[in-house]
Parts: structure tokens; C-alpha cells; sequence
């Protein structure tokens, strides 16, 4: 039984490519979708614009971290942020977030394996800003 490799050769040669890109510089994506205001709450004064999940992903050898190091300010303020406000957002409510942790026995994991932040969040608009200087006068 034999296997012609050169059906196989595009293919591999694409996901041999997407493999080494992750590894060389980690991996993030930002993944959104819009929602429709009438089929989601988020309270009072405010109308949802999309749901939105950013997520990064470093690579460890040896303990040494490939580029592109993961933290939650990244996944946070560089990412999941900047993302609502270019979607015309004014917030992020139900901000949730997590990332692999750095010390104790997760160190071993620097050896042979990646480091992983994750943050999401609904983006929405507020319908009437909230006039903070009013008691000051014009």
C-alpha cells in the first residue's frame, strides 16, 4: 500500500505554514458578532453592539517564549477594546477574562508548551451619557 504525496503537497505545505506561523509568533484572534438590541438585555440605557472574544496564545521551548508574549493587557486594552470602539462601541459589559498562570507548578509548562489569555465582553453604546460636570454650571 503506498500514499501519492503529491495529492497531499498544497495541503500539508498550507498547514505546515499555518503551524509555524503560530509557533514563531503566537497565535491571537479577535472573533465578534452583532447583536440585535431587541434580543439581548444589558440593562438600562444601553444597546448592545456585538459580543466579542479576543484571544492570545504564546508559545514556550525550552522556556524560552516565542514572540509575541501573552498578558491581559494585551488581550484586554490592545485587543477586545480597540475592537469595540472601531465597532462604534462606548463600553464592555460582562467583561470576563482569564489567562494560564505564570508561577508554581505552571512554570513547568514553559518547557514544552504555550501560555494562553482569553477576554470577552458584550460592546454597547449608551443610549443617554451621563452629564458628570452638571452640578458645575455652564
Amino acid at each position: 500500500m503506498s500514499i501519492d504525496m503529491a495529492c497531499y503537497g498544497p495541503h500539508m505545505r498550507s498547514i505546515t505554514l499555518a503551524v509555524a506561523a503560530c509557533l514563531v509568533g503566537g497565535c491571537s484572534t479577535v472573533s465578534t458578532v452583532r447583536l440585535q438590541p431587541e434580543n439581548v438585555d444589558v440593562g438600562p440605557g444601553m444597546r448592545p453592539v456585538a459580543a466579542i472574544q479576543a484571544n492570545v496564545t504564546s508559545f514556550y521551548l525550552l522556556f524560552i517564549p516565542m514572540p509575541g508574549g501573552v498578558d491581559l493587557d494585551r488581550a484586554v486594552n490592545r485587543m477586545l477594546i480597540v475592537t469595540a470602539k472601531t465597532m462604534g462601541a462606548d463600553k464592555i459589559v460582562n467583561l470576563q477574562f482569564d489567562v494560564t498562570p505564570d508561577g508554581g507548578v505552571w512554570t513547568l509548562r514553559r518547557l514544552f508548551g504555550y501560555r494562553s489569555a482569553e477576554a470577552k465582553g458584550i460592546a454597547v453604546q449608551i443610549d443617554n451619557p451621563v452629564d458628570v460636570k452638571k452640578d458645575e454650571g455652564p
